[in-house]
């Protein structure tokens, strides 16, 4: 039997028995019961403990009882210092004001409500459930059983309160999702400092109150309030804390500043493990790969701080985004040296890392290795397979997570539809679709249902995604719209892509990728009137194309290629080579598909235009320097356009290698005249 249901069975039955000791005119709470169930079985002492208390403990001695119970609750061992509760208990001695916090902390770290319930009945039969000590720790225990509302109403209740108090009221909204009331309390706390009635000369605010605001400042993700905040923070003084230094730069980056946070990360005199975890991450999740392979480098260099997995995480999270391949290598193989392949956290980024990287048969050997998996563990091995087009394998994945009695979630699904999206898999999306509600209990959201519009979109259906818009229990946003402008892309179809652009325009009016789409669309159409009315439109709302470039890694270092590019030292040599690759390519039957080129230039610019598209340099450049045989890899920030497809596979059929693109939507495998996607992308 479980130590827990050991401690429940045994306090239960003492504490019941005791409070039928309570004075007459004891006021008695209203208790709520606890929809916890214990086991009520008999259970055994604990030898050690017995042991303990026959050679340490003065048996008749409360003070001592109160220094066994707090030196456990300190160590970490709640079960201990419940049970030596139970032990005094018996031998009828009366616990006092010292008793209570460390008992009723055991109860908030083993979140058992329903002993934590009957402790604070013996508080209030004892009388001391106004002690400020007391208190605080009902109201951190209330909180982090989630039961709010009886924490506040004991905050509200109780007329001495100190900074502990107020510390824990306002962390328990944090903890529980209510940031905004966390910032109202704040607010509250700082007016009653300013009256100062009744409270003496008290400070109301440390560092720690401090760091539970500015974590309900990175909830509420406003900017105005951080600021707020931050300002108070100088003023007291507390910016020199390395707690609340890190927490401040976290809520600047959740408000997406994260040159902001940066200059707080600057400001620091002392930095420790925790704030250049925190720098790195915010690159990191923010896309900005080079600055966090920066602060790692700084990170070295200062030698003062060693890193540890949540860096090692951090990094590998900013080499998928980059698809630094050789840069996720050197991070892996430092996993390895420090033992940390069977950290379930660290096992999944290697698996994203791999993915992303182009790599998925190494992130199925990651996989394979990892002795725990958790369902983020699964859904990074089905979303890489899903984005490599391998939807067979993904399927095949998620059939065997859910035979190892792994729990699909959310992201599982979207992973899941974006796979069959991706193979035109349309009969299993539309299975998965329905049964995520009825046998996992998984509302479809917004990511569902575009996977679902594009699923329908790619394979032609645009009536039906129209329509399954229509149905949608959410209202649509850019992301679902964006799905439908680019299935009628695909199809050519103008006059949902019109309708599917004028929602765009209203939700997002500042992405001129919607425009650009619609121009391609009118363009592919032949109507060149309406093209050049989006280049109009698109110069009166001062919007610019995104410049599309390309990455190739090679011997550890990073090129970037842009269209027509010829900053880049080796360009002449480069066009050389494509030029006479080309040469090639029209031998095999090749004819650029000028279709989409702008239409008011002859056929010989529309070809030079398609020539020195990034993606054709960089495979160009990668061919050229690298070893006869080997894979080329390249990453794309646009999606790959089609002449440039065409022109890729019949390149690793003229030079016999494999070139792997990411693009933005997915990754492309060409090998011998064919690509993976199947020209179905």
């Amino acid at each position: 039997m479980s130590f827990a249901h050991r401690t429940t069975t045994i306090l239960i039955t003492l504490i019941t028995s005791r409070c039928s000791f309570a004075p007459p005119n004891v006021k008695r709470r209203h208790f709520k019961t606890s929809t916890t169930t214990t086991s009520a079985s008999a259970w055994t002492k604990n030898p050690n403990l017995t042991t303990m208390f026959h050679k340490y403990v003065d048996k008749t001695s409360v003070s001592s009882w109160n220094s066994v119970i707090a030196d456990l609750s300190r160590s970490g061992d709640s079960i201990e210092a419940l049970l030596a509760f139970s032990s005094m208990r018996k031998l009828n001695l009366h616990p006092n004001r010292n008793t209570f916090p460390c008992v009723i902390k055991s109860c908030s770290a083993l979140l058992d409500l329903r002993i934590g319930v009957q402790t604070h009945q013996q508080a209030l039969v004892f009388g001391f459930e106004s002690d400020v000590f007391v208190s605080s720790a009902l109201i951190d225990m209330y909180s982090k059983c989630g039961r709010l509302s009886d924490a506040r109403e004991l905050f509200d209740e109780n007329p001495h309160r100190n900074v502990v108090s107020w510390t824990s009221m306002i962390a328990g909204y944090v903890q529980n999702g209510a940031a905004q009331e966390a910032i109202f309390l704040f607010k509250d706390l700082l007016v009653v400092e300013s009256e100062n009635v009744g409270y003496g000369d008290d400070d109301f605010v440390d560092s720690v109150m401090v760091g539970s605001v500015l974590s309900a400042c990175s909830r509420v993700c406003r900017k105005s309030i951080t600021e707020g905040v931050h300002g108070f923070v100088i003023k007291r003084g507390f910016e020199r804390f390395s707690g609340v230094a890190n927490t401040l730069m976290d809520a600047y980056a959740k408000c997406g500043e994260t040159g902001v946070s940066r200059k707080v990360f600057d400001g620091m005199d002392e930095k420790d493990v925790f704030s250049w975890n925190s720098m790195i991450s915010e690159y990191a999740q923010n896309g900005l790969s080079g600055e966090a392979f920066h602060v790692f480098g700084d990170m070295m260099r200062s030698g003062k701080v060693r890193f540890n997995a949540v860096t090692l995480s951090a990094m590998l999270l900013a080499c998928a985004n980059s698809g630094a391949q050789q840069m996720g290598k050197c991070i892996h193989d430092q996993v390895i040296k420090m033992a940390l392949e069977d950290n379930v956290v660290v096992g999944t980024s290697i698996i994203d890392m791999y993915c992303k990287c182009g790599r998925v048969e190494m992130a199925r050997k990651a996989f394979d290795r990892m002795k725990e998996k958790n369902v983020k563990s699964w859904t990074a091995l089905v979303a890489g397979y899903g984005m490599h087009g391998r939807a067979k394998d993904a399927m095949e994945v998620f059939y065997k997570m859910i035979r190892s009695g792994v729990r699909p979630n959310y992201i599982t699904f979207v992973s899941v539809l974006a796979s069959c999206s991706h193979a035109g898999l349309l009969k299993e999306g539309w299975h998965w679709f329905n049964r995520m509600k009825f046998e996992y209990n998984v509302e479809p959201g917004i990511e569902h249902y575009s996977c679902m519009v594009d699923l329908l979109g790619r394979a032609g259906y645009l009536n039906e995604a129209n329509e399954l818009i229509k149905e949608m229990k959410v209202r649509p946003d850019f992301i679902i719209w964006g799905s439908l402008l680019s299935a009628c892309r695909i199809h050519r179809n103008v006059e949902l892509g019109e309708i599917a652009a004028r929602k765009l325009f209203e939700l997002d009016p500042s992405n001129c990728g919607y425009y650009v789409l619609l121009s391609n669309i009118y363009a592919d159409a032949g109507r060149w009137d309406d093209v050049e009315r989006m280049r109009v439109s698109m110069k009166s709302h001062g919007l610019l194309k995104a410049p599309g470039f390309s990455i190739v890694e090679l011997k550890g270092r990073v090129h970037v290629f842009l269209v027509g590019d010829k900053e880049h030292p080796e360009h002449e040599k480069t066009c050389e080579y494509l030029d006479k690759l080309n040469v090639k390519l029209q031998e095999l039957g090749y004819a650029p598909n000028v279709t989409s080129v702008l239409h008011d230039v002859d056929e010989e610019e529309k070809r030079m235009v398609l020539r020195v598209h990034s993606e054709k340099l960089a495979v160009a450049f990668g061919i050229m320097n690298s070893v006869p045989g080997s894979t080329i890899h390249v990453i794309k920030n646009l999606r790959i356009c089609g002449d440039c497809h065409i022109v890729i596979k019949l390149i690793s059929k003229v030079v016999n290698r494999e070139i792997v693109v990411r693009d933005s939507k997915r990754f492309h495998h060409f090998k011998d005249g064919l690509c993976s996607c199947g020209d179905y992308w």
